[in-house]
């Protein structure tokens, strides 16, 4: 059996700093094999730079995916063809820097993983995010490659439930991300396919989505622009565990974890 831990979006330096301090907890006390990361929102809760992208590797994940907030950081753009473990949403255009899918090698097989994004409320508009899925799916399973998960950012969850479903015994995991809210829907399809509708966020927990409470209220109060600091304190570490039979690639266990992480100065600074 091999067992991964999916990580929801991680907020500004807050999420950044719980999650490289956790890391290596979590993984002695599950066992983990694997851990993706989506770290979207991890600059200063809009998009990722090379740095932080290297730091999440070092700190202990495998992979890092990504979403609608992926090119917020212009100094991105040039990283992405340098470093194949970190994905933007495969269903971007050809041409689109980097890639939306990898596969890398473990103690205990190969691991597919692809980032896709919705297009129900989701800007900017790409092309259907299942078709593209289903194309690399195909192609990692003539690969050989029977343990694939997939980070499906997206805003529906009418349209994260029929990704699932779509794909229910054709790959070992789907997982929602972007909402920053963790549902409680985790469950194994019939197929074999573990499914979680949102991981949550590695972020702030006295927050609006990891955003100060005061600005987003006034922004919903006056209707009026304006900007949404990342906010302080403990952060709330949330994510998914799955365990996978690596010859089949069908889940034998799915559990959600959702951990309270107060830093040891009990004030974290915004990024």
């Amino acid at each position: 059996m091999i067992r991964i831990l999916f990580l929801g979006d991680v907020v500004g330096e807050p999420g950044r700093k719980a999650v490289a301090a956790r890391l290596p907890g979590l993984r002695a006390e599950e066992d983990l094999d694997f851990i993706v990361v989506n770290g979207e929102n991890s600059a200063g809760g809009r998009g990722i730079t090379p740095r932080i992208a290297i730091d999440l590797l070092r700190a202990g994940a495998a992979v890092i995916t990504t979403g609608d907030h992926v090119w917020d950081q212009r100094e991105i753009m040039d990283y992405f063809p340098t470093e194949p473990r970190l994905l933007r949403p495969v269903n971007y255009p050809a041409g689109t820097p980097g890639s939306g899918s990898v596969v890398l090698e473990t103690a205990k097989g190969k691991v597919g993983v692809i980032n896709a994004q919705g297009r129900v409320f989701m800007n900017p508009p790409l092309e259907s995010p299942l078709s593209g899925v289903e194309e690399e799916v195909e192609k990692m399973r003539a690969e050989g490659v029977r343990v694939i998960l997939l980070d499906f950012h997206a805003e529906a969850t009418s349209e994260k439930i029929a990704m699932g479903r779509a794909l229910d015994g054709k790959v070992s995991l789907v997982v929602g991300t972007h909402t920053h809210v963790q549902t409680s829907d985790e469950q194994i399809f019939p197929g074999g396919t573990a499914y979680l509708t949102d991981a949550g966020m590695c972020g702030p927990a006295e927050s609006v989505l990891g955003r100060e409470i005061a600005s987003v209220v006034w922004r919903f109060r006056t209707g009026l622009p304006t900007r949404f600091p990342v906010a302080k304190g403990p952060v709330r570490i949330c994510g998914v565990i799955v365990e996978v039979d690596e010859g089949t690639g069908q889940a034998v266990e799915v559990k959600r974890i959702d951990e309270l992480h107060t830093p040891p100065n009990k004030e974290v600074e915004t990024a």
